[in-house]
């Protein structure tokens, strides 16, 4: 997946647009043979289906999302900076619609309609997420930063409900202060009461 030559990256940049504009159903390869400029069956030789070109950009966003973990980690060893973070990335997308937003929080939603190895690419990415998160609340509990109300494993698939779902309300709403208006509580609710 590393190997991929710049038309397939065109092809996965411009689906990843349209599922960020559209979900899943609505693109099709047509769309992306006009955007890109190519014809429909060079895509279906990068991409045999479209189920191969979602499962491969959903892949790759989740290897890029282990990275940025593994280098927060090193570069970030204090979990409370680590969350700050990663509230503070998607804040930064949310504010500038020029940037990425959550395609597998995207794709999420549609779940039941989704190939099999399209959804189970999705889950792996929400995976990653909640061990990052139960980690980061073990270490934050641990060290007296936080003072948790629930299990870290709770309190991370909470925290990251919190943040995906105000992405959602921020689109629904087209207000990008939504987004902080929900996720700005989220930390100070952890730190210990004197």
């Amino acid at each position: 997946m590393n190997n991929l030559t710049p038309t397939s990256e065109e092809i996965l940049a411009c689906a990843r647009s349209l599922i960020v504009s559209g979900g899943y159903n609505g693109f099709s390869y047509a769309d992306i043979s006009e955007v890109v400029g190519i014809r429909k069956a060079s895509i279906h030789h990068h991409f045999p289906t479209k189920a191969d070109l979602v499962r491969t950009l959903v892949s790759r966003y989740r290897q890029d999302a282990e990275a940025s973990v593994a280098h927060m980690e090193r570069n970030t060893p204090d979990p409370r900076d680590q969350l700050q973070n990663y509230v503070g990335y998607w804040k930064g997308c949310i504010a500038d619609s020029s940037r990425p937003f959550c395609i597998c929080a995207l794709l999420a939603s549609e779940l039941p309609v989704l190939p099999p190895d399209v959804a189970l690419e999705v889950r792996g990415y929400f995976r990653l997420l909640s061990a990052w998160l139960t980690s980061a609340f073990e270490r934050g509990a641990e060290l007296g930063f936080f003072a948790l109300l629930n299990a870290p494993r709770v309190e991370a698939e909470m925290f990251m409900a919190t943040v995906h779902g105000a992405m959602l309300s921020a689109r629904a709403y087209g207000d990008p202060e939504i987004f902080g208006l929900i996720t700005g509580p989220l930390l100070e609710r952890l730190s210990p009461r004197s």
